[in-house]
């Protein structure tokens, strides 16, 4: 089950609705500063796309937004390998430049985003994924070190698994910002 919890109306969000058979709440939005690119926002959490509240998913918006990015959409899936990689794909197949999956990481039988994520992937960037687990040991969190979550390059898009903590999204977004816009502007020939 994959439900649609925010976002503007694109041609990513309308196909993804239409194949998928879900509702996009449709709001608009306002940008006077250059857009540093699309994103996308996966939440891997079963009581939420259950229709329980996603609290990582807006927290996730937000700071992409005050990074400069447009945020297309948060969708949220079950903790299930196929509907994390349909949700995967989608984006890249809808042309967003990053790709931020929250939750689903970790150690337990149901932490299945790390190899769903290797599935939709061309090419790791394991340094991405170091510097994830880095920052948020020395920030102070023991489960930072834990996390299984994978970076890489599908296509033109990059694609980040993030825990689904508020602290482990907050620190990661902080440590991500600069390599996605390095990566962001090599990929798509800003930056030689």
């Amino acid at each position: 089950m994959m439900r649609v919890l925010q976002g503007g109306r694109t041609p990513l969000l309308d196909t993804a609705a239409e194949v998928l058979g879900i509702d996009a709440t449709v709001s608009t939005m306002e940008i006077d500063a250059p857009v540093a690119g699309r994103a996308l926002v996966v939440v891997v959490d079963d009581r939420t796309a259950h229709g329980g509240v996603d609290s990582l998913g807006p927290l996730v918006t937000e700071l992409l937004t005050e990074a400069g990015f447009l945020v297309d959409a948060s969708v949220s899936v079950q903790a299930d390998e196929v509907e994390i990689r349909n949700a995967l794909n989608t984006a890249v197949i809808g042309g967003v430049d990053l790709v931020i999956s929250v939750g689903g990481t970790g150690m337990s039988p149901r932490d299945v985003t790390p190899e769903a994520t290797s599935q939709v992937l061309d090419r790791e960037l394991t340094g991405i994924s170091e510097a994830l687990r880095s920052s948020g040991r020395v920030a102070g969190s023991l489960d930072a070190g834990l996390s299984r979550g994978v970076a890489g390059i599908s296509g033109s898009t990059l694609v980040v698994n993030l825990p689904g903590t508020r602290a482990a999204v907050r620190d990661g977004m902080a440590t991500l910002g600069p390599l996605a816009s390095k990566v962001i502007g090599e990929l798509s020939g800003l930056v030689d």
